[in-house]
């Protein structure tokens, strides 16, 4: 089974949907914690590339 490469977009859908789910309160007690889990590692995914989108807009805006 091959991974899709996760982008900003996709990992930002996610975590819409991931907010979506725990909103409604009708995820199940046993989901909570993966969801959650799942949710940090988006939201890192998500903050490293935007500090490395970052270094380069620095980068390219010296030159």
């Amino acid at each position: 089974m091959s991974k899709k490469k996760l982008t900003y977009q996709s990992a930002y859908d996610e975590l819409q949907s991931i907010c979506d789910q725990l909103e409604s309160e009708e995820v199940d007690v046993d989901q909570i914690t993966d969801l959650v889990k799942r949710a940090n590692e988006l939201v890192k995914f998500c903050q490293d590339r935007l500090r490395g989108i970052e270094k380069d807009l620095s980068t390219v805006s010296k030159d």
